[in-house]
């Protein structure tokens, strides 16, 4: 039996058990990646509406397949293979399937009171597993009743503290399945005791690896590289997608970008994995690109919501209202009480400049999910367009809170005490923003900008970062200008000629004019004549007759001078000239 097919086998029988304990996202990511390999039928069965999943024939598919992959692990790649769970089918009984009824009616608590007798671990699971979506229920209820949906509370998990304690005990007595230590590191996490709840989830994943649920819980405890590479997993092909999903949220794109690629190459159907792929590509600011693969993401799968709140972001970094109307309208028309609609209208309303509505459909995503780390920080930026400083902060608080690698936030922060005018706190920000992305040009700049101020005055530190900001592609090219202004304030002349000459080469090659050009090349005249260089300084001059104001003026004097020997002049007006 090829790999392929292994995998087939295994999700479909994951896809059962996983679904039989009523954990229905785990299930319904299997069954994504099973339909993502590819419909196995017979060649002589196969109708029009399957040539999709047989052929390949979608055009994004046949762009982005480098060449014709095979659909088995690259050659010198060997997983363990892991038992499939064995099912203890006695206690697969009419109790069971009441409770499993209710669970399914989000009746948590009278799943949990018909399965409170039964003994087996598949019961077990899911008498504590409906307790704890029990539990989940009434926080989010007293959260509204207490401080509402937006506001601050303590409310927690009251269910926490007697199913730690009962699932310790189980954990203890080794009378526990891979499904009960996945919600063992559940509560662990949410009472605070990460490393012991990374442990369990690792047990769990290694004892049954096609728990999307348990993969995804154990990713959120991965914070840096040290704690990644400290855990012990088995090398199942599920870990491949974990892999991917932290070198993600640690921004190690190039790793993650392999990670995917590698399993597009097995995967090659998979809407999950192209959506990843776009997502690394749009932290990379590949948007042309990123928004080819949402394209055909939406022809493929035309009733999809997950993901497309980065898709609108894509749109609306671009300023494309029309498409982003289409979509807004095209998912309000699909959900519009998912977080995901409310957060596409949100983008539209901003986008047409209408801030106000745009919060509003901000705090109704909030609404249906308090913990939507994106409408908290795209709700803070709105507020810093409206100029509600104190309401960005909280929206920004509130995000970092929820994620505090989440680097936008941090960065909004920083924006939010610029404004104030207190640039010792935003840089502050700026700095948890660079340590969290060091290859954003904007957070070097934002810091380099606080150390311009009035009240820090460092322009060698200002400096150091400008020089990151321009090593990290300046994509909003201020980082070259600045650094000649720097240097030329503080007398360091061929270090400013140098920049200045760089930045009026990224202008030409851009075909840019405005007063950066004129600056550079009355700085770089006066500097060039000063050299003694008289003829390049003539060129920097005679470009300067094209344009107006006073700068060509000072054009004409420095002709004029050079034309009669009046150098000393010259020299004399270059050292009190500041661009």
């Amino acid at each position: 039996m090829s790999s392929k097919e292994n995998y087939r086998e295994e999700l479909r029988t994951a896809i059962r058990q996983l679904t039989d304990r009523c954990l229905h996202s785990a299930s319904k990511w299997a069954a994504e990646q099973l339909m993502g390999l590819g419909i196995e039928q017979d060649p002589s069965k196969v109708t029009p509406s399957h040539t999709r999943f047989q052929r390949g024939s979608s055009s994004i598919r046949r762009r982005f397949l480098k060449s014709d992959i095979s659909l088995t692990p690259i050659g010198g790649v060997s997983y363990v293979s892991t038992p499939v769970h064995e099912e203890d089918e006695s206690y697969d009984s009419d109790c069971y399937l009441l409770a499993q009824s209710y669970y399914n009616c989000k009746e948590y608590r009278r799943a949990a009171h018909v399965l409170r007798d039964q003994l087996g671990k598949k019961a077990v699971f899911l008498r504590c597993y409906s307790l704890y979506m029990a539990g989940e229920k009434r926080k989010d209820e007293e959260t509204i009743e207490l401080d509402g949906p937006l506001g601050k509370s303590d409310v927690v998990n009251r269910e926490l503290v007697l199913l730690e304690k009962e699932l310790s005990t189980f954990h203890q007595n080794g009378n526990i399945d891979p499904f009960g230590l996945y919600l063992y590191g559940v509560v662990l996490k949410e009472i605070g005791r990460e490393d012991l709840a990374r442990d369990v989830l690792v047990e769990s994943v290694n004892r049954y690896p096609w728990n999307w649920n348990a993969w995804s819980e154990l990713q959120c405890l991965c914070t840096n590289v040290d704690v990644l590479n400290g855990l012990n997993l088995k090398n199942h092909w599920m870990r491949d997608f974990f892999y991917g999903l932290v070198y993600q949220e640690l921004r190690m794109r190039t790793d993650c970008l392999a990670k995917y690629e590698f399993l597009k190459g097995i995967f090659c159907f998979s809407n999950y994995v192209q959506a990843q792929i776009a997502k690394v590509k749009y932290s990379l600011k590949e948007f042309e690109e990123v928004e080819v693969m949402f394209e055909e993401l939406q022809r493929n799968d035309p009733y999809r919501i997950d993901d497309m709140d980065m898709y609108s972001n894509v749109l609306y970094a671009k300023e494309c209202c029309s498409s982003l109307s289409h979509l807004a309208h095209k998912l309000f028309m699909v959900d519009k009480y998912r977080p995901e609609s409310c957060c596409i209208i949100g983008n539209y309303y901003s986008l047409k400049g209408q801030h106000e509505k745009s919060v509003i459909y901000f705090r109704r995503a909030l609404k249906l999910n308090n913990n939507y780390l994106t409408a908290w920080t795209l709700m803070g930026h709105e507020y810093l367009e409206m100029k509600n400083t104190p309401a960005a902060i909280d929206a920004y608080r509130r995000a970092v809170d929820i994620n505090p690698c989440d680097y936008r936030a941090w960065y909004g922060l920083g924006q939010a005490y610029e404004m104030m005018n207190m640039p010792f706190y935003a840089l502050h920000y700026f700095k948890k923003s660079t340590n969290l992305d060091p290859n954003d040009s904007r957070f070097w700049s934002a810091m380099a900008e606080c150390y311009e101020s009035d009240q820090l005055n460092m322009p060698e530190d200002a400096i150091k970062c400008y020089k990151r900001a321009a090593d990290c592609n300046d994509r909003e090219a201020l980082a070259l200008h600045k650094l000649g202004k720097l240097h030329s304030d503080l007398g360091h002349s061929e270090e400013a000629a140098f920049y200045y000459k760089k930045d009026l080469e990224r202008m030409e090659s851009d075909g840019l004019e405005g007063p950066n050009m004129v600056q550079a090349l009355l700085f770089l005249a006066k500097h060039c004549k000063a050299e003694h260089r008289f003829e390049e300084s003539e060129i920097y001059c005679t470009r300067l007759l094209d344009f107006t104001g006073p700068e060509k003026e000072e054009a004409r004097s420095l002709l004029r001078a050079m034309r009669t020997g009046q150098a000393s002049s010259l020299s004399t007006s270059f050292e009190h000239f500041t661009p």
